[in-house]
């Protein structure tokens, strides 16, 4: 299995699989599937509302030796409502008990964004937080100290742009290990990747695949498809592969984790043989200049009237 090394030598298998979307009674298959295929790197979070179903997963694949506790790569993250100081070990403490682990391998911050206490998604101007009210560096000083207290190895953020990052890098102890963003040939996201490894963080690819089964409400109509692009199946014909293969194989070449989701057992093993496509520095060459850009997660279910952040919050200007 390929891997990415943090800071201090920890490893990080590059593929991981993803459990956004996967639905109750379906993602605790999918966990012991894919760790039967030989995945040893779940992608979990709070907010998905299923870490106690993955949980059920990793107990019995522990009992019955599938993997043992110690091979296995778990991230989760601090969802918006637990941003406050003392907040972010208690929302730890309470994904461990969700997935019935004593530790995490890697803890995200998930979104720039704050919302108060027990607010699922903000409706309304009341229910969100300010920088003022709850500054990030707070909420970093909380994760800061969940690793300090050895409940989870390793911290990081998801969906933070490069003044995001040199808000902590700036003010906190420990530099950010992660950055976990969408990225994909229609968003390469080149300046934030190269900025993220000029100061050592690593970084993971969600919706790889263009996250075409997310729900309507966040989808515009007549999206560009990534599996369905012309050079990506003329390259995935060349190399007697999937579109979703040649996806996972672009990220994995560029050094970069990635996390395709999928309740599908024939899928979950194809997404994972994707690690031996090697594909040609051409081939790189014809899906860097693919000719569409998109972003398929705006980020405009946290922006708009009623809420104090704009996307220059969330997303860096290529």
């Amino acid at each position: 299995m390929k891997t990415i090394k943090f800071r201090n030598g920890d490893e990080m298998p590059i593929i991981g699989l993803g459990t956004w979307k996967s639905k109750p009674g379906e993602v605790f298959q999918a966990v012991l599937w894919a760790l039967e295929a030989g995945y040893r790197h779940i992608d979990c979070a709070a907010l998905y509302n299923n870490e106690k179903e993955v949980g059920n997963a990793f107990e019995q694949a522990f009992k019955e030796n599938i993997v043992k506790r110690e091979d296995l790569f778990v991230t989760s993250k601090l969802w918006n409502s637990n941003h406050r100081l003392d907040d972010v070990p208690t929302a730890l403490k309470k994904t461990l008990k969700d997935l019935k682990l004593d530790y995490l391998d890697l803890y995200l911050i998930h979104w720039p964004i704050s919302f108060k206490p027990g607010v699922g998604f903000a409706q309304h101007r009341e229910e969100f937080y300010t920088y003022s009210d709850v500054p990030l560096i707070q909420t970093w000083e909380g994760m800061e100290h969940c690793k300090e207290q050895g409940l989870t190895k390793h911290i990081g953020v998801s969906n933070f742009n490069i003044s995001k990052l040199n808000e902590l890098i700036n003010s906190g102890s420990i530099v950010p290990e992660m950055n976990q963003i969408e990225l994909h040939p229609f968003l390469p996201q080149e300046k934030l990747v190269n900025f993220c490894r000029s100061h050592g963080i690593l970084n993971t690819a969600y919706s790889p695949l263009g996250s075409g089964d997310r729900s309507a409400s966040i989808k515009k109509a007549n999206e560009p498809s990534l599996l369905e692009n012309t050079t990506i199946v003329e390259i995935a014909k060349k190399y007697n592969a999937s579109p979703a293969q040649i996806l996972i194989a672009y990220s994995i070449q560029r050094g970069i984790a990635v996390i395709p989701k999928s309740v599908n057992k024939e899928r979950i093993n194809e997404n994972l043989a994707a690690t031996t496509i090697d594909l040609s520095a051409q081939d790189m060459a014809k899906i860097a200049n693919i000719g569409v850009s998109y972003r398929y997660v705006d980020g405009s279910f946290f922006t708009g009237p009623i809420s104090p952040y704009t996307k220059d919050d969330l997303w860096e200007k290529e």
